[in-house]
């Protein structure tokens, strides 16, 4: 939804590409930094209890969002957001992995899937449809009643669940360590492509990356760290989280750029923008259950594999989609063609994500895996158009926007390889104690 509206935003609240960027990464950067602490939060004091904590900070940002007089406050407001989107975004699949009897998990991740595919079109059609006839704001305000809605099926539905065995403090200097270096790393990314190398853009990827590397340093001593470098151990865990890193940031870098190309070069309404994109959601929805429980009969590999090259192959199909392209012959194949390819990844990687770990670390399992995607969308809203020579200043895409898709194209396709290299050939319990 704020992808399509964000060329209604910058007319009425001004600023170049570069606000615009800031309007996702503002919200990205809590949730990215802070996923790994919402994981733990949950697994700790209760995972239905922080969903909900995290579901009400969530809808008083949606508020403050549609009510920000200025892009500063609408930025700040994206980050509470953030803030609330890590608490409960871990728990939903948290929730699934504690609750649902393992028979049923692998149909269950993919109706989830599925279903936040769903959420994703009809999110951005019905908001689009308020830029139109009211406003951007109300974009914002329309997920109150949502939000208030799950609330009320979280309380009514769903049995609470917590790691009983958790003992000793919260990671605390883990969580700021991480949550400083990300924000510098991206503020100098974000700058540079119009700032150049200054001072400010070379003291922040310095600082980003020593606070980084003290967070691993942390990590490797605490006694509770947030992130227990132990788990990577796992081949499956790490190689599904290299394959979620390379399809993540692929996506959501391509569909950043997508979203500003169909209306301003290709002069589509915000209606019609995500409109273009309804095929994606089409196939999540049909195709993600039965996927989700193929890869639990067969194992995730060979759909691992063939899903993100397909859809590696239907982001290069997107280089196609510049001015005066024709929506059934260039736009409609090249959507079909990415959404079928991620119908395809989603569901398995998601399932092979829990299944490496040990149920009662579902939180964290979740939380990392939903990080490593953020980050992915972080750095790559940030890093693709530097790539791609796209200015941040004046916004105009130009042949800067098919280098993108090429290169967004190759990554998620080289995810496909990380699997086949990384993910077990047969399905077998790879729950790590």
């Amino acid at each position: 939804m704020v992808n399509v509206a964000l060329p209604a935003i910058r007319r009425e609240l001004g600023g170049g590409l570069g606000v615009q960027e800031w309007v996702l990464d503002g919200y990205l950067l809590t949730l990215s930094a802070l996923l790994l602490l919402g994981g733990a939060l949950g697994d700790r004091y209760g995972r239905r209890r922080i969903f909900l904590a995290g579901l009400t900070v969530f809808a008083l940002a949606f508020l403050a969002c549609g009510m920000a007089p200025d892009s500063p406050v609408l930025i700040a407001a994206r980050a509470v957001q953030g803030t609330g989107a890590a608490l409960l975004v871990p728990g939903s699949l948290a929730l699934i992995d504690a609750l649902i009897a393992p028979g049923d998990r692998g149909r269950a991740v993919g109706a989830w899937a599925g279903l936040s595919g769903v959420a994703s079109a009809a999110g951005p059609l019905l908001g689009d449809w308020l830029v139109q006839a009211a406003s951007w704001r109300w974009a914002f305000f329309i997920n109150l009643p949502l939000a208030a809605a799950a609330m009320y099926i979280t309380v009514r539905h769903i049995a609470e669940s917590r790691d009983t065995g958790i003992r000793g403090r919260l990671d605390w200097p883990g969580a700021a360590l991480i949550t400083t270096g990300l924000a510098s790393v991206i503020y100098a990314l974000i700058e540079l492509p119009d700032a150049g190398w200054t001072t400010a853009t070379i003291g922040g990827l310095a600082a980003g990356t020593a606070f980084l590397a003290a967070f691993i340093a942390v990590e490797a001593r605490a006694a509770t760290p947030m992130l227990p470098l132990a788990i990577f151990r796992s081949a499956q865990f790490s190689g599904a989280n290299l394959t979620t890193l390379t399809v993540y940031a692929a996506l959501n870098g391509a569909m950043f750029l997508l979203a500003v190309q169909l209306q301003q070069s290709l002069h589509y309404s915000p209606l019609e923008a995500g409109a273009a994109l309804l095929p994606v959601t089409v196939l999540m929805l049909v195709l993600s259950p039965p996927m989700g429980a193929l890869a639990q009969r067969i194992g995730p590999r060979l759909p691992m594999t063939a899903g993100p090259v397909l859809a590696g192959t239907g982001l290069a199909l997107m280089a196609r989609i510049t001015p005066g392209a024709s929506y059934p012959l260039v736009v409609l194949p090249a959507v079909a063609v990415f959404g079928l390819g991620l119908s395809v990844t989603v569901a398995p990687l998601t399932a092979a994500v829990l299944a490496a770990l040990s149920q009662d670390r579902a939180g964290l399992a979740s939380g990392t895996n939903n990080a490593v995607a953020r980050i992915a969308g972080l750095l790559a809203v940030a890093i693709l158009p530097l790539l791609a020579g796209v200015s941040t200043t004046t916004g105009q895409l130009g042949p800067g926007f098919s280098r993108a898709m090429l290169i967004a194209g190759g990554v998620c396709a080289a995810g496909g390889l990380i699997a086949w290299a990384t993910i077990p050939s047969q399905r077998r319990n790879h729950r790590a104690r």
